[in-house]
């Protein structure tokens, strides 16, 4: 699974707005800053963050982005579908769109299981969970085996 630059960077500009106090505007040039990210390319995603309903925006002297909802009701799954559409394709498939024959007939279930596996991680951490350095148990269980830091 890839996570694009794209979805990086919305999550860490969505925990930025997550670790501000409530209904407390910030510039997109104080996230970019903060993050390192590039600013058009911020200003981008944070478009599609607020067309999505994740962030809300105004505009004056004290304008800037806030999260929508509170951070503890946005997964970070939703994060990454608003900017980046579906959490897992095949070939830009969704995996129950597709089919296979012969020996491959059994990969779809693997890409379902997959999938469902994602699913579960990004779509049951919230942002203020993050935000919080909080992370449920079974994901920092998952990220202490030390075979999930290496790279085969």
């Amino acid at each position: 699974m890839r996570i694009s630059a794209k979805a990086d960077y919305a999550v860490r500009a969505a925990l930025e707005l997550a670790a501000t106090e409530e209904d407390t505007s910030v510039k997109a040039e104080a996230i970019a800053a903060a993050q390192g990210i590039p600013h058009k390319f911020l200003e981008g995603i944070l478009g599609d963050l607020r067309r999505g309903g994740l962030v809300a925006s105004q505009r004056g002297g004290k304008g800037g982005y806030r999260l929508a909802r509170p951070a503890d009701t946005i997964s970070i799954a939703e994060v990454i579908r608003v900017v980046d559409g579906p959490l897992v394709s095949v070939r830009g498939v969704r995996p129950p769109e597709l089919s296979y024959c012969g020996p491959a007939e059994s990969l779809l279930p693997l890409w379902i299981a997959v999938r469902a596996n994602v699913r579960k991680i990004l779509g049951e951490v919230t942002l203020a969970e993050v935000a919080a350095a909080e992370l449920p148990g079974d994901v920092l269980g998952l990220a202490e085996d030390p075979e999930a830091w290496t790279n085969p």
